[in-house]
């Protein structure tokens, strides 16, 4: 069974920091590019940070360009979104999804997204 599994959401403090962690299970994240996507209350979801599936290039949103950090460990199908400086606007459901695009693509849209985790809550309030 296909699975991508996102931990890490919690209540924390506006200037705090959280880790994501996106576990796929069923099948291997290597040659998939990865995207990490948010919805808050009320807004639509967005991208908020993408990588390729060779590794390397990724994108950012504009809102946490500098802030937050996409990586992938494929030898432990996982992948990470560390997020420092947090926001008030930075509270939504947070999902991870895997897609098979060209090598040297990185995907930023939701449809050319293969598979979806569950979402984990983020939520930033003093």
């Amino acid at each position: 069974q296909v699975q991508l599994v996102e931990s890490g959401g919690a209540l924390v403090q506006p200037g705090g920091s959280l880790r994501l962690s996106c576990a796929a299970s069923g099948f291997t994240l290597d040659g998939n590019a990865i995207g990490w996507f948010r919805q808050g209350p009320g807004k639509e979801r967005e991208a908020v940070s993408c990588i390729r599936s060779t590794g390397g290039s990724t994108f950012y949103a504009d809102s946490v360009k500098g802030r937050f950090t996409i990586s992938r460990d494929d030898a432990k199908n996982t992948v990470y979104l560390q997020m420092n400086s947090l926001k008030p606007d930075d509270t939504a459901v947070y999902y991870c999804a895997a897609g098979r695009t060209g090598p040297w693509y990185i995907p930023r849209f939701g449809y050319e997204y293969d598979y979806w985790g569950q979402g984990t809550q983020v939520t930033v309030s003093s």
